[in-house]
């Protein structure tokens, strides 16, 4: 992958359904923030030069990156004028950090964009010599979302909003993601040519993508393998919507390599817990953070376990535990606190 590329993460909005005291991409899924959901995705995908812009409360913001991410660049947005508008405050980031690469730009609260989805963009986006590449989904019901319209080429033609489509156009089930990938030199060249006339006097970053494609420089869309790319929140239910999605991606996940979870009821394990094989997991138990089980160990039911390690073989019924390691082949008795 090229030496000269980074992202730039937008997390200024502040969510105003959410009815929370916190900026919206830290809301957490699976107890992990949204942001933190993108952030590790970006490094997976071997990206190494990170920028957030933040907005609402970006104190809170700031002081998260500080102490979890702190290779990752913050850039204040004062006044929150749209996506475009964002990433123009990003403007010297990319000048100083990839001016001849590409660079990611992609939302702070859409949890599901993997790593390896990022990665076959870029190869898409670099093998077609593209000046944009906006990662796409095919959904079934595509209502609500941007559709991406294609010419007789194959190529980007145009994203078109929902309220903006004909009838035709709606129809189309493929939709913006709403992460690109641009070559930078060809985005700083956009940015200052995007207009807010419009009812929100809002600057979009999809009239950069139309500028580009008007200027005839190479467009596309690369669609990702699995629809969960699109997938945010706006309030408590669409969050608790994501939690079912990626709870019920985990448990499956765990169960194909061979752990046993007779009941899912109550069951609740984080994206960055590991559990070995031949484990049992019982109703009501919590596993959270960085929680690594060994092989062959029984949890629950009710065992609520934060940033533990287990050793092989340990038998653990309505344990609680922080912080701590557990013996291997140890039988904590029920009820007990470590940590």
């Amino acid at each position: 992958m090229p030496e000269q590329n980074c992202a730039v993460v937008l997390a200024g909005g502040e969510g105003k359904r959410m009815k929370w005291d916190r900026p919206k991409s830290l809301s957490p899924v699976l107890f992990k923030p949204m942001l933190q959901w993108v952030l590790d995705a970006v490094r997976r995908a071997l990206i190494p030069e990170v920028c957030v812009v933040t907005g609402f409360q970006h104190e809170k913001l700031e002081e998260y990156l500080s102490q979890n991410d702190p290779g990752a660049v913050p850039v204040f947005q004062p006044e929150r004028k749209g996506t475009g508008h964002a990433v123009m405050m990003a403007a010297g980031f990319l000048r100083s950090r990839a001016p001849r690469g590409n660079v990611l730009v992609l939302n702070g609260d859409a949890p599901f964009l993997d790593g390896a989805t990022i990665q076959n963009a870029l190869r898409c986006h670099c093998k077609e010599g593209n000046a944009v590449t906006v990662v796409s989904a095919v959904l079934d019901n595509p209502g609500g979302y941007g559709r991406i319209i294609r010419g007789a080429s194959g190529g980007l033609k145009a994203i078109v909003e929902q309220k903006d489509a004909s009838v035709r156009e709606k129809t189309v089930k493929e939709v913006n993601s709403g992460a690109f990938w641009f070559r930078t030199e060809d985005l700083l060249e956009a940015l200052p040519l995007i207009r807010n006339e419009n009812s929100q006097g809002e600057y979009y970053l999809t009239d950069a993508v139309q500028i580009l494609i008007g200027q005839g420089r190479g467009a596309g869309a690369y669609p990702a393998e699995t629809p969960g790319v699109v997938l945010g929140a706006n309030d408590c239910l669409q969050l608790h919507e994501l939690n079912t999605v990626a709870r019920k991606a985990v448990l499956s996940a765990l169960m194909s390599a061979g752990v046993d979870i007779p009941c899912t009821d109550g069951v609740v394990i984080g994206p960055d817990v590991t559990v070995g094989r031949s484990c049992t997991i019982l109703p009501g138990t919590i596993l959270r953070g960085k929680t690594v089980i060994g092989d062959g160990c029984i949890l629950g039911p009710g065992t609520v376990l934060e940033d533990c390690t287990v050793g092989g073989g340990a038998v653990l019924d309505s344990v609680r535990g922080k912080k701590c390691t557990i013996e291997p082949g140890r039988a904590v008795r029920p009820f007990t606190v470590l940590g």
